[in-house]
């Protein structure tokens, strides 16, 4: 695969909750597996929920996300659902209503599902940029902010850690991705 091939060769996109993205990503990405962000549906789910309550609930969340396939997340929704439906009914839907894109991390193993359910490494990147930004106020002209946030980017990339099991993960995406992922590694 050359170089540009690998550019338009997305295997997974981490995603959240914004409405048509993951429809808009298909549709230039069609082979691309889209997940919904994990992080930002238990921070969606716990926006409705009580101070109060928020310990008690958290358990029955992560039984969903934690378990073991997709069908068995499902039982853990229902009994979640069973447990916490009446008193907080938008949670069920709002999991419900993601459900297409929150099962497809199932795939792979739980140790390899922890790098890819949230999308924090973006934010974080995200966060430095803006704080690059808001301590230089103003800019001269556009290359100047251009040419700040390429040294930022790039300084984060000096900084970057590979993840504790990125090994284990690359051999779950050869096979999950097959020769989508072999050619990527060039």
């Amino acid at each position: 695969m050359g170089h540009a091939d690998r550019q338009t060769n997305i295997l997974i996109a981490v995603v959240d909750g914004l409405k048509g993205f993951p429809e808009a990503i298909n549709s230039v990405f069609p082979k691309a597996m889209v997940q919904t962000c994990i992080v930002h549906l238990i921070r969606n789910s716990l926006s409705f929920v009580s101070w109060k309550d928020r310990k008690a609930i958290l358990p029955s969340i992560k039984a969903i996300y934690h378990a073991e396939n997709a069908d068995a997340a499902l039982l853990r929704l229902e009994d979640f659902e069973a447990e916490w439906g009446k008193r907080y009914p938008a949670i069920g839907a709002a999991w419900r209503r993601a459900w297409e894109h929150v099962i497809p991390f199932f795939a792979f193993a739980p140790e390899i599902r922890k790098m890819i359910y949230t999308t924090n490494a973006v934010e974080a990147l995200n966060r430095s940029l803006r704080k690059i930004i808001k301590t230089r106020g103003s800019f001269p002209n556009d290359e100047a902010a251009m040419k700040l946030l390429y040294l930022a980017i790039r300084n984060a990339g000096i900084h970057w850690r590979r993840p504790v099991a990125w090994t284990a993960a690359m051999g779950q995406f050869a096979i999950q991705f097959g020769e989508r992922f072999a050619g990527s590694a060039d």
